[in-house]
């Protein structure tokens, strides 16, 4: 279990999960139309594989600007989501 976590594989699962969820969801919206479309839940997905990448790196014993670049793209990410979520101002006659 240990070497899972020192080699950083454990998050090559959580990442393949993820993948396997966005595809699921994906499907799910595409056939039912219910759910989170897709556009919408791409930057969400991104942040988190984005910091999953930047635990990866820093269990595998990468550079500090290798972490901090994984953890800015992961702002990114995020910053994208809050966009999509934010609420738009109702148009003004």
């Amino acid at each position: 279990m240990q070497a899972l976590f020192d080699g950083g594989r454990v998050i090559d699962l959580v990442l393949a999960l993820m993948v396997v969820e966005a595809i699921v969801l994906a499907v799910l919206h595409r056939m039912t139309g219910r759910g989170i479309a897709p556009g919408r839940l791409w930057p969400n997905l991104f942040a988190g594989a984005c910091l999953m990448l930047a635990l990866r790196a820093s269990l595998t014993g990468a550079s500090a600007n290798v972490i901090g670049s994984w953890l800015f793209l992961g702002l990114v990410g995020h910053l994208a989501d809050l966009a999509l979520r934010w609420p738009r101002a109702a148009a003004r006659s």
